[in-house]
């Protein structure tokens, strides 16, 4: 594996005002990542990086993520054509997430159910029977 391009975070101080991208990468080395639309603003996706997956991400301009349920790359789109090209790439405030305007290929879907997006159900504010529900979202 390639060293990261990612220094040690410093004083929250630079971390939060500075210009150097330290992300912030949790216990199990990951960042959560953000995938939205670069034409519409549609929240697509929320996926994971660790530092591979994000050095590479940088280095290609396509989305590369780590899956948490193989323990792998993930390069998205190499088998479905969906590949997510970077258009923008935004850091939070602590630099523990990041969020990535992209342009989609292929159909343009992201969902490995066929969808558009992965938020197509809405969760009921209004509990029935002490449950909540879910409902589906426009397309």
């Amino acid at each position: 594996m390639t060293t990261p391009p990612f220094p040690a975070p410093g004083p929250r101080a630079e971390v939060e005002e500075g210009d150097a991208f330290t992300p912030r990468f949790d216990a199990n080395g990951l960042v959560s990542c953000i995938a939205v639309d670069a034409r519409d603003g549609q929240v697509l996706m929320l996926a994971h990086m660790n530092a591979e997956s994000l050095r590479r991400t940088l280095e290609t301009g396509e989305a590369w993520y780590w899956s948490r349920s193989r323990g792998e790359l993930w390069h998205k789109g190499a088998t479905s054509g969906q590949v997510q090209r970077v258009v923008e790439m935004r850091v939070d405030c602590d630099q523990d997430a990041v969020l990535i305007r992209v342009e989609v290929g292929g159909d343009g879907g992201c969902c490995h159910t066929g969808r558009r997006a992965c938020f197509y159900r809405s969760v009921s504010l209004e509990p029935s029977d002490g449950r909540a529900t879910l409902r589906p979202v426009g397309a």
